[in-house]
């Protein structure tokens, strides 16, 4: 195998698959890229048995055809770190040899019949098609309340994507709360569910935010993996064999108190409270008055208070409420309009986060049991 390579170009290309790789795995094949060259260019593949990706290699030009396994630390350094924009990579008896220039490395390769043979999507079915910037919004605001290092249940770590009603859903949960977000289809005829672990899709978020927002997606199925499809490269992730839970039956619409804020000055507010109670509440309690404002208080033994007034629209019973600090800046920061809405069922019911007259986005989230002392003081 002979390549010329213009470097730019084939390092985004290098970078995408060097992701992928298992390089903390103990099996030392996986720490390779599969380098495929034929007439068509030259093809990389990666995987760490969870997530795979195959690519075409940009700035790659094929002399002699071939295939190989690169190491992906020490061919990856020297790719980035070789002089010049150009360089050759001859590969012949088992080693790899690059020149740029004077420079010359050779570094011995892995055995080509060692690599795992990753999933086909030949015979997959078509799940949806859908857009880069679709699918990185669903990804940004309907994962972050999952918990991606939970083993048990599989769920907890897992998000669900779900086609309903002509609908793509994005929905995770950690048993606290649940974030859900979700985007018109422009052709779906029926309804289909996957359930992925949340570390593949962060690194397929990862992976989208390279590519052009309105290039489109097509995302496959079949009995063990989902593919996804975007220019050229395609991504698969095992999906997780087990069930989410009806989340439908938990989302109260009942509500007694609720308001629209101005999102950026409630997350700046939230924020500043966050450096009194981080580490020691972590809790910050709310203060509504209907016709009135928005009274925030954080309080942490032996460092000091902090309060915050509002202006808010806020209608429905007057209530005094206690959140998760972080959990709360978390469905803030994930909705980034300009205004945020929030209904609240009592003290000890749901607070559900929104965008005012849209349902392409939900926020659950549990509250906080206040002490004795805490329901009775008035003042925040």
């Amino acid at each position: 195998m002979k390549l010329l390579i213009e470097k730019n170009s084939f390092l985004k290309s290098w970078q995408m698959a060097e992701r992928t790789t298992g390089s903390k795995s103990t099996v030392s094949i996986l720490a390779g890229i599969r380098c495929l060259a034929d007439e068509t260019g030259l093809h990389l593949e990666a995987t760490d048995l969870k997530t795979s990706l195959k690519c075409r290699a940009e700035g790659a030009e094929v002399q002699e055809p071939g295939e190989t396994i690169l190491p992906t630390k020490a061919m990856g350094e020297l790719f980035k770190k070789a002089p010049g924009d150009r360089f050759s990579l001859e590969v012949t008896k088992g080693r790899a040899t690059l020149t740029a220039g004077r420079s010359r490395y050779t570094l011995t390769v892995l055995p080509v019949e060692e690599f795992p043979l990753l999933p086909r999507s030949e015979s997959a079915r078509l799940f949806c098609d859908t857009t880069v910037q679709a699918l990185s919004r669903l990804f940004e605001e309907g994962t972050f309340a999952g918990s991606p290092n939970e083993e048990f249940p599989q769920y907890l770590s897992a998000a669900l994507l779900q086609i309903q009603e002509g609908k793509l859903k994005t929905v995770a949960t950690d048993g606290r709360r649940l974030s859900l977000s979700q985007t018109p289809l422009s052709d779906a005829s029926g309804e289909g569910q996957l359930l992925l672990p949340l570390n593949g899709l962060r690194e397929l978020h990862r992976l989208l935010s390279a590519v052009e927002s309105e290039a489109p997606v097509r995302i496959l199925e079949d009995d063990s993996q989902a593919y996804f499809q975007v220019q050229g490269v395609e991504f698969s992730i095992r999906r997780v064999d087990s069930s989410f839970p009806p989340y439908e039956k938990i989302l109260l619409p009942e509500r007694t108190s609720w308001m629209m804020v101005g999102r950026s000055s409630l997350e700046e507010a939230l924020e500043r409270a966050n450096v009194v109670v981080r580490d020691f509440t972590k809790s910050v309690i709310l203060q509504l008055t209907p016709g009135g404002s928005l009274r925030i208080r954080g309080q942490a033994p032996d460092i000091g208070e902090a309060r915050e007034e509002l202006a808010a629209d806020i209608d429905g019973e007057p209530l005094r409420v206690a959140f998760n600090i972080s959990y709360l800046l978390d469905g803030i920061r994930a909705l980034r309009d300009e205004v945020v809405e929030l209904s609240f069922n009592g003290s000890h019911g749901q607070m559900r986060m929104s965008r005012p007259g849209e349902e392409s986005f939900l926020y659950v989230l549990m509250p906080i049991t206040l002490s004795e002392e805490e329901s009775d003081d008035d003042e925040v």
